[in-house]
């Protein structure tokens, strides 16, 4: 099995009025509850807005904290799911699934085999 990142990123700006939103959250709980029913589901979550984020920089010498995100943009990172599953075709599938339901873009990332790199090197 393999861990895969999906990142959920959506537009900064207005939320949605509830009849719109309501009905995308009804579906992502019955996503997630389909990952976990599927054992695939490590941890997900949405996020605060990108403008309450705090942003850690070495400079050198020392370490800056700034407020608001990494970088300005019309779009942010909105939430995530960590998964479990066999392949990348398997984590596209729950993914395509995420795209469809949020209408959002959605990323793919496998998780790095940070150990075997170190022991391969």
């Amino acid at each position: 099995m393999t861990q895969y990142l999906i990142a959920m990123y959506q537009p900064d700006g207005i939320v949605p009025p509830p009849e719109v939103l309501g009905p995308i959250m009804q579906r992502l709980e019955e996503f997630n509850a389909d990952l976990e029913a599927a054992d695939a589901l490590v941890f997900g979550n949405g996020l605060t807005d990108a403008a309450l984020a705090t942003v850690l920089r070495h400079n050198g010498t020392d370490v800056v904290v700034t407020d608001g995100p990494y970088v300005e943009g019309k779009e942010h990172l909105g939430g995530f799911e960590i998964i479990d599953v066999p392949d990348l075709d398997a984590a596209l599938a729950w993914a395509g699934r995420l795209a469809e339901i949020t209408g959002l873009p959605i990323e793919v990332r496998a998780f790095a085999d940070v150990r075997g790199a170190v022991e391969r090197g």
